[in-house]
């Protein structure tokens, strides 16, 4: 995953050195050109500006919410014949697709994305939070390049949840519990780095809360069919992608609402975002 630097830009432009007092080249420094007045160039600024903010990125979900209402509109006007109803119509298209939008919306941006199983998983876990449950996305570990996808903070514990889109033409399997195959290719790598991950976070957390803290590591895979509903390998739980919900609150509660909130500030102040905003 890239990392993204934003340069740094002083808010004092002025780079000329301190002048001493009855220094004549001051004095002799021309006077500073005046500023046109706002009104002869604020109109084409304005309509610079607007054509800008209409082309962002950042608007398109707007520009898409316009032209729902307005197709909303005109067919509720001509089928129901009565301009009154085109604008409940194109009302209620906005409404719905604000609802749509704000459901399936994502806290960590589209360019950021490393993959859509991180996007399935986040999904999921986005309906954790009416039951008491937090969660921290790409989470970097200090000074490693390791990352923790998914940390989720509950009534049940602490997990880091990996979300891996693996080929689904080849089959997922085991061998004694031990080693992980996804075709002919053995996993063991990463299911050590997912149990590295899960244990050094827990390591700072411990650290900064006073006592010890357990992260359960694992794996949620997308893709292949996994034959199996949870299997624990090399101490990391290994399951379909789509039961990580059930993983998660089948357990029992051991973490009561303030313990569940002093650890997801400790979390987030002790493993930094892998993408802060700029």
């Amino acid at each position: 995953m890239s990392h993204v630097d934003s340069g740094h830009v002083p808010e004092d432009g002025n780079s000329t050195s301190p002048l001493r007092v009855g220094d004549r080249r001051a004095e002799e420094r021309p006077a500073a050109r005046p500023v046109a007045p706002a009104s002869t160039y604020a109109p084409t600024a304005e309509r610079a500006s607007l054509r800008g903010l209409l082309g962002h990125p950042r608007y398109r979900p707007l520009r898409r919410r316009l032209l729902i209402a307005v197709v909303a509109g005109v067919a509720g006007g001509f089928l129901l014949a009565g301009w009154r109803w085109g604008v409940t119509a194109a009302v209620l298209a906005a409404i719905a697709d604000t609802v749509v939008r704000a459901r399936s919306h994502s806290t960590v941006p589209a360019w950021r994305r490393a993959s859509v199983a991180e996007r399935r998983t986040e999904a999921q876990l986005k309906r954790l939070e009416r039951s008491g449950y937090r969660t921290l996305h790409a989470r970097a570990i200090p000074d490693s390049e390791a990352q923790i996808d998914h940390l989720v903070i509950g009534p049940t514990g602490v997990y880091a949840v990996d979300s891996e889109k693996w080929d689904k033409r080849l089959p997922v399997r085991v061998q004694s519990h031990r080693k992980l195959f996804h075709g002919p290719f053995d996993q063991k790598k990463r299911l050590d780095e997912a149990r590295w991950e899960a244990s050094r976070a827990a390591e700072l957390i411990g650290k900064a809360l006073g006592r010890e803290v357990v992260i359960v590591p694992s794996l949620a895979i997308y893709g292949p069919p996994v034959p199996w509903k949870v299997l624990t390998v090399r101490e990391v739980d290994v399951f379909d992608g789509s039961r990580v919900r059930k993983w998660i609150t089948k357990r029992e509660r051991s973490l009561t609402d303030a313990e569940i909130r002093k650890i997801y500030e400790i979390a987030e102040r002790v493993l930094p975002s892998r993408y802060p905003e700029s």
